[in-house]
């Protein structure tokens, strides 16, 4: 046990990196478009490179790991990433800084499905929730945290220090798993990526849940990119504090992660819709509220139903396809990717034309009503699941 609580540390703080790598280039935009003399506009263009190869590579990146092994996969995309998160901090002109941008992308996109289905089959079934909801929590966390910690890196020197920054300790952290993770063994012999695809796609029930998760992701990323600027608009604070006070969504969803399978023991068919009012109220209190308690208590519910919501829907879908863990995560992942770039561009409308309260309204009502279709269908395939167990023990005996 204790070799793997350190596989999930480990794994857990290259998660944290990664995402925050991600996380943390959205505030650097201004400053990036100083220092190469171009416009702001031109500048987010690097970010949308990261996110379009990011979504490109992660239906890639789960079928290579079931044919060649998952920890064989976390370390070469966990290098990769370093390597060009460090180059793109000596980018030279916009062309460069997309390249890098987009490698680093491209790679980071192997660490985070990857890495969950590899820790989804490292444990039992008893254990696989809390094992998948800590790393998932470190791996918001990073998120979370990279507006502070981009921002305060950037103070200190420039915007190049926080990608070579995150660039060392990545790979800092990519070298240490080369020595302590224990390679796995490939379950397919082949790799073809239409067919590895037919399974999935054509199961009907399988399919439902990853869609559900295309709206957890359209609910809960469509809205948080805003939070900044929400927050910042209510309290006048700058972005340091700002970042501070984001970071309590993080910390909701490591605390959450912790909690979860336990209370979803205990409460069973009702643990989702939990979820859903916590997530709900949390979402109209970011409405609603203009009181900075008030506010920070919302951003750490928040995290906490969505980690909630997520841990238990990525558990339920890595058990539905069990044999190829990899494929199901690059699905999953897939889908709360692209459900969270078109919340944020939906959103982005419903701030022009509207104000920034009327995204978490939104939000609350979607959220609260995913949560309860998503109990449901999991209800169904457990349902399902015991049945074919006592249908197995009845031949047996």
């Amino acid at each position: 046990m204790e070799n793997k609580n350190r596989m999930i540390a480990i794994l857990g703080l290259m998660a944290f990196l990664a995402n925050g790598d991600n996380y943390a280039a959205a505030p650097l935009i201004i400053n990036i478009a100083a220092d190469l003399n171009i416009t702001v506009s031109v500048a987010a263009m690097s970010v949308t490179a990261y996110m379009l190869a990011f979504g490109a590579f992660t239906l890639i990146f789960g079928p290579l790991s079931d044919r060649f092994g998952k920890v064989k996969i976390i370390n070469i995309a966990a290098m990769g990433t370093a390597i060009f998160s460090i180059l793109g901090a000596f980018s030279f002109n916009l062309p460069s800084l997309i390249f890098f941008r987009a490698m680093n992308g491209a790679f980071g996109a192997g660490i985070f499905p990857v890495t969950l289905a590899f820790v989804g089959q490292s444990f039992e079934p008893q254990h696989r929730q809390k094992a998948i909801g800590k790393v998932m929590g470190l791996m918001f966390m990073g998120g979370a945290m990279a507006t502070i910690i981009g921002g305060t890196l950037a103070y200190l020197g420039s915007w190049r220090l926080v990608y070579l920054a995150y660039g060392i300790a990545e790979l800092v952290v990519a070298l240490i798993m080369f020595k302590i993770l224990e390679r796995d063994q490939p379950v397919v012999d082949h790799f073809h990526l239409i067919e590895a695809y037919k399974e999935p796609l054509s199961d009907f029930s399988f399919m439902k849940l990853v869609l559900t998760i295309f709206f957890v992701g359209f609910s809960v990323f469509g809205g948080f990119t805003y939070t900044g600027k929400l927050i910042q608009t209510v309290t006048g604070y700058n972005l340091f504090i700002v970042g501070a006070i984001l970071s309590l969504f993080g910390v909701g969803t490591v605390i959450g992660g912790r909690i979860a399978p336990v209370l979803r023991k205990k409460l069973k068919g009702r643990f989702l819709v939990s979820a859903g009012v916590i997530g709900g109220i949390s979402l109209l209190g970011l409405a609603f509220s203009s009181n900075v308690w008030f506010l920070s208590l919302a951003l750490f519910g928040y995290g906490v139903a969505f980690i909630f919501l997520q841990s238990t829907l990525i558990t339920t879908v890595q058990e539905k396809l069990s044999k190829r863990r990899g494929t199901a995560m690059s699905l999953a992942s897939f889908n709360m990717f692209v459900g969270g770039a078109i919340g944020t561009s939906v959103n982005a409308v419903v701030i022009d034309s509207g104000n920034l309260s009327t995204i978490y309204l939104n939000s609350a009502v979607i959220l609260f009503l995913v949560s309860m279709v998503a109990a449901f269908f999991i209800s169904q395939f457990e349902a399902s699941r015991q049945k074919e167990m006592l249908e197995k023990n009845g031949e047996c005996q």
